[in-house]
């Protein structure tokens, strides 16, 4: 009975740890360039003295979806999305290097570009700061070129130039606030064949209607392991019953 018992927990445990997951993707199903969190369910030996007769599962291969997602035109000067792969380089909270594919650009009280999260845009020497202006223009290349306040419309000034970079997915790792890192604290390259689209911002790669069905079938399968480990009871409660009547 306890190994019927044991396996019905763990694999109600990681249900439970599977629909955090999910339940995640699904509110960021509006985050402009969220990538979705993935998962799947293992089987592991329960190792110890004797011979492993016992099983539990777990959550292994752990990841993110790297896919992208839908580019939406909305016109506004400010707001770039990456054509094809690459990241645009922003500075975390920490004070480190962080890749976000969230081109719903801002400038703050202070005149420092930032993303729609907050997180300042890395340009060629630290975050950039965007002077006072009457137009600016974000190139395809991530150069930043405004127009200064006063001066006439040929009077056209750069200020910097977004990082772009691409490295290889499988050298990112993704954070809990939800940016990418190069594995072991590396910082990326600045790649020229990163290309942006202006004007426009790229959608979360989360399919809402698939998340939806992944959430039932979560709830299901929790529900069956409930069943069992209330049958794996009942069981139990029933052998006792026949030994005392022997």
């Amino acid at each position: 009975m306890d190994r019927m018992l044991y396996i019905a927990m763990s694999g109600a445990r990681e249900i439970m740890t599977s629909q955090a997951v999910n339940t995640n993707n699904l509110a960021n199903a509006s985050t402009t360039g969220f990538r979705a969190d993935m998962e799947s369910f293992l089987s592991q030996p329960v190792q110890g003295p004797g011979y492993p007769d016992r099983v539990y599962a777990t959550i292994g291969g752990a990841g993110v979806d790297l896919s992208g997602g839908a580019i939406q035109s909305t016109g506004r000067e400010l707001d770039v999305a990456i054509k094809g792969e690459g990241w645009i380089a922003v500075q975390a909270p920490d004070g480190s290097e962080a890749y976000t594919r969230a081109g719903d650009l801002q400038v703050d009280s202070f005149g420092i570009l930032t993303t729609g999260a907050g997180y300042p845009v890395l340009g060629e020497g630290g975050p950039i700061a965007v002077p006072p202006n009457g137009k600016l223009d974000i190139g395809s290349d991530g150069t930043i070129t405004v127009q200064p306040l006063g001066q006439g419309i040929n009077a056209l000034a750069i200020v910097d130039r977004i990082k772009l970079v691409n490295p290889s997915p499988s050298a990112l790792n993704k954070g809990e606030d939800g940016l990418m890192r190069l594995r072991g604290g590396a910082l990326a390259e600045a790649d020229a064949a990163v290309q942006l689209v202006s004007g426009a911002i790229e959608s979360s790669n989360v399919n809402a209607v698939e998340s939806m069905v992944r959430m039932i079938e979560l709830a299901r399968q929790f529900e069956t392991q409930i069943k069992m480990m209330k049958t794996a009871e009942d069981n139990d409660r029933a052998a006792a019953e026949l030994m005392q009547m022997s």
